[in-house]
This record gives structure tokens, C-alpha cells and sequence, in this order.
């Protein structure tokens, strides 16, 4: 039997939804059946398997729908096997060094038995919404900082787990 994995996020810009979608394809190459949603559009969590939750950080915390996803879900989500991931440093440091989830990831991770947390750096380009997207892109700060290599390496070792019936 396949199992069925939702990879659920928070995003405002689409550049966690990428992150997310990427995640999504690594996982299906590897066999497993999967939908890649925005965490405000889903209603259950039951028909799956295993869920990796993500969402952009900004101003040191996740998205909000990310946020509100993990409490609205939270006990079906500590029954299965959970990961998450949150994306955002506006430089080369998710890649140079483990980058610890902020305050609420944390206090979710342990209240929910996630297997692991990681971060990813983000991406913050001309068009993006926000005051305060606007006023990081004006003083040059933008850019592109995702490492899609990272990204599927560790979705590889999640479909993994999620394959040995973890």
C-alpha cells in the first residue's frame, strides 16, 4: 500500500510554497502519494499517512496559516509521523550552519512529537507584498538564498522514513 504524505504551508510571497512543491516531488519520485496545499485550505489531516508542515518566517515567527494549521491540527497531527521546516534567512547562513526553530516551532515540535525541524533560506524578490518586504528589498537585502540541493536531500531522507513505516 502507498502511503499518503500532505505537505501542508504557510507562505505569503510563494517562495515556501516552491520550497513546499519541491518537497512534494521528491517524495512522489520516492514512491509515496502526496498533495501539496496551502495550510489554510486544509480541512483534514486524517486521510494521511505522515505530514510535513512549513512555513515562511518572518519577524522571527512562522507564517500564520503554518501557525494556525499545527494548533487546529495538533492532535491528529501528534498521532503521525510530523516534520517541519521553515524558510527564510535572507542569506547564505541556512546552508553554513543548523539554524534552530524559532520559539513557536519549538514549543509545536515538542508538543506535537515532530521527528525534525529544519530551515531553509529564503527568498525575498521585486514584487513581493508587504511594507516590510519593501523596505527590505530597498535596502538591497533581497534575494534568493533557497538551496533546492538541500531541499531534496532532506526530502529524500524524509520519504525515507516515511517508507520504512516511520
Amino acid at each position: 500500500m502507498t502511503r499518503k504524505v500532505l505537505v501542508a504551508y504557510g507562505t505569503t510571497n510563494g517562495s515556501t510554497a516552491r520550497i513546499a512543491e519541491t518537497v512534494a516531488d521528491v517524495l512522489r519520485r520516492d514512491g509515496l502519494t502526496v498533495d501539496a496545499l496551502p495550510a489554510r485550505s486544509v480541512a483534514s489531516v486524517s486521510a494521511y499517512d505522515a505530514v510535513v508542515v512549513g512555513g515562511g518566517l518572518y519577524a522571527g515567527r512562522w507564517h500564520k496559516d503554518a501557525r494556525r494549521f499545527v494548533r487546529r491540527h495538533g492532535q491528529a497531527l501528534a498521532e503521525r509521523p510530523l516534520w517541519l521546516f521553515s524558510s527564510g534567512p535572507l542569506d547564505a547562513s541556512a546552508g553554513e550552519r543548523d539554524i534552530p526553530p524559532v520559539p513557536g516551532v519549538k514549543k509545536a515540535m515538542t508538543r506535537l512529537d515532530a521527528r525534525e525541524h529544519i530551515t531553509f533560506g529564503g527568498c525575498l524578490q521585486e514584487g513581493a507584498k508587504g511594507w516590510v518586504a519593501g523596505m527590505i528589498l530597498r535596502s538591497g537585502k533581497g534575494g534568493d538564498f533557497r538551496d533546492f540541493t538541500a531541499i531534496e536531500k532532506w526530502a529524500g531522507r524524509v520519504a525515507a522514513e516515511v517508507q520504512g513505516g516511520g
